[in-house]
């Protein structure tokens, strides 16, 4: 089954490499979507796959790469879309 969500990564997240890690990640995993960092200091994620790839990416995005810190990790369920192909950071 196919899932949708919209996650926020809140901490250390920023000036990391946090989304090219997530954009490894999804690569790895087979998630579309995409990633952004926010002003409030967050990283937002739109991601889209398979449940159990789904979930097998939030535990990457809640380990973070080396240098960051995560200390909250919230998701909103979304509906899926057809037209998500890759997964890419958008400025």
């Amino acid at each position: 089954m196919v899932k949708r969500l919209f996650i926020t990564v809140k901490g250390r997240v920023q000036g990391v490499g946090f989304r090219a890690y997530t954009v490894n990640s999804a690569l790895k995993y087979g998630i579309t979507g995409y990633c952004a960092n926010l002003e409030n200091g967050c990283v937002f994620i739109d991601a889209q796959g398979e449940e159990h790839n789904i979930n097998m990416f939030l535990s990457d995005v809640k380990k973070g790469p080396k240098f960051s810190i995560v200390d909250d990790v919230i998701l909103e369920s979304q509906e899926t879309l057809a037209d998500y192909s890759d997964f890419n950071i958008r400025y």
